[in-house]
């Protein structure tokens, strides 16, 4: 897989925690939630480059 797009993924899930973290501060439930929402995401696509990389070798 290519850096760019791990690179990507790692972002999403850092913007979701950042979203989180501000939902959290603010007592923002919707934000809270699109910022797990994002991280989740962000990792689980994380998870299936790990996959398949272990696939490739």
């Amino acid at each position: 897989m290519s850096i760019g797009k791990k690179i990507a993924h790692k972002a999403e899930a850092m913007k979701g925690g950042a979203k989180k973290t501000t939902g959290r501060a603010t007592g923002n439930q919707r934000l809270q939630a699109e910022g797990r929402g994002d991280q989740v995401k962000g990792n689980l696509k994380q998870a299936g480059i790990k996959i398949k990389d272990a696939f490739k070798h």
